[in-house]
């Protein structure tokens, strides 16, 4: 029986760019949905371009508390619009010189905004850097989704499994596994259900070694694994907001090219489509 898989296109709504790559994945059945960034003042137009593939592709929600723009207004997390960045977010909230309650309301925000640009719940819900793992943002998600019924609760990415095979990236994996820490036990408790275990972290200064990154995930993950992707074109709008830019079109030719699709069968993996368990 073959291994199913979920392929997750990280950051739409990030820049035009990335948006087009992005549906253009989905539209040829190469990547299993993606997760949205709704901060942006395009995000409606950026929605209403996604909307009729929802049922055909999984739509999530990319919770962003760094360095990209907040949807709230000025408060202990948020400086001149901005969100903070990964290091002082984390020593903040350790801290406690950021309340809580700002960063909830700028999650609650977010989420708001995907909702009434979507019509639904998100599918799925995962975060910019890794931010769904931090202990504030874990306490929102039990809230959040409290009074939900199981089957309506948001799957969630989980966290990376430390596989015995040392590479490159083992530092990064290493680290995000510390983050990620009992996140998915506790979660699963909670009455979430867990995408993963996570792939896909690789050097991206280094992007000729996503194809990698990539073989590796389909000989290696599980039945339910995720692979997580950045794909998308450079523009301007983008050169402003990311640092991701030599990856992207990198990943985006090598989701498009026959050699993925080559190494799937090889691999006796499927990618899964749409939201059916």
């Amino acid at each position: 029986m073959n291994r199913r898989i979920w392929v997750i296109a990280d950051d739409y709504g990030l820049a035009p760019g990335v948006n087009d790559g992005i549906l253009t994945l989905i539209k040829a059945g190469r990547i299993s949905g993606t997760s949205c960034m709704t901060s942006f003042p395009s995000w409606e137009d950026d929605a209403a371009r996604l909307k009729p593939l929802l049922g055909l592709a999984a739509v999530g929600l990319h919770l962003t508390l760094t360095d990209q723009l907040a949807v709230t207004g000025p408060s202990s997390l948020v400086a001149a619009k901005r969100l903070p960045s990964f290091a002082k977010l984390v020593a903040a909230t350790s801290l406690g010189t950021i309340d809580r309650r700002c960063v909830h309301a700028e999650l609650d925000m977010q989420h708001s905004r995907f909702v009434e640009a979507l019509g639904k719940q998100p599918d799925f819900i995962d975060g910019h850097q890794h931010v769904h793992f931090l202990p504030v943002v874990r306490d929102w998600l039990q809230a959040k989704f409290a009074e939900s019924p199981g089957a309506c609760r948001p799957r969630l990415r989980g966290s990376p499994s430390l596989l015995a095979k040392a590479d490159a990236a083992m530092v990064k994996v290493a680290a995000i596994s510390a983050l990620a820490f009992r996140f998915d036990s506790a979660m699963r408790k909670a009455g979430f259900e867990i995408m993963g275990p996570l792939s896909g972290i690789y050097d991206w200064r280094r992007p000729a070694t996503f194809r990698h990154s990539l073989e590796k995930a389909l000989t290696e993950l599980p039945d339910n694994g995720l692979f997580m992707c950045h794909p998308g074109t450079i523009d301007t709008v983008l050169k402003e907001r990311d640092s991701m830019l030599d990856a992207r079109p990198v990943e985006q030719q090598a989701l498009l090219s026959d050699h993925y699709a080559e190494l799937l069968s090889r691999a006796g993996v499927s990618i899964r489509q749409g939201v059916a368990a």
